[in-house]
């Protein structure tokens, strides 16, 4: 059965271009339009991974992830980060907050396959 990815950005053509590398790579994908719909969507279906960009409408990427590390469910469900900020205190935030990962946009479809294989396998 293959392993299910929630992706969350406010970006349509980058929701695209995530879930159609994720997707040639064999994993499902469910999508989200902000943190609020991120959270929506994690609460009706637990999955093996969460892809958040930090700057969004509604809900941005670190209270999407301080409110999942609440849920029993997303205590231990790997989420990574994939956004435009780099700087080294908004990492410190983002692990602070639970995040295992970051990856700067734009990104490389292979490169992020190969994080994602790392962190939950095919």
């Amino acid at each position: 059965m293959a392993k299910t990815i929630l992706t969350v950005d406010d970006s349509g053509s980058l929701r695209q271009m995530v879930a159609f590398s994720l997707k040639a790579a064999g994993y499902d994908v469910v999508q989200a339009v902000d943190g609020q719909d991120g959270l929506n969507r994690a609460k009706e279906k637990t999955v093996d991974l969460v892809l958040t960009d930090q700057n969004m409408p509604v809900m941005d990427g670190l209270t999407l992830i301080t409110n999942l590390r609440t849920l029993a469910s997303y205590q231990r469900v790997p989420i990574l980060m994939l956004t435009t900020e780099s700087s080294d205190e908004m990492k410190a935030k983002g692990k602070a907050a639970g995040a295992n990962g970051w990856l700067v946009k734009p990104f490389d479809p292979k490169r992020l396959i190969e994080v994602v294989q790392k962190v939950i396998g095919a």
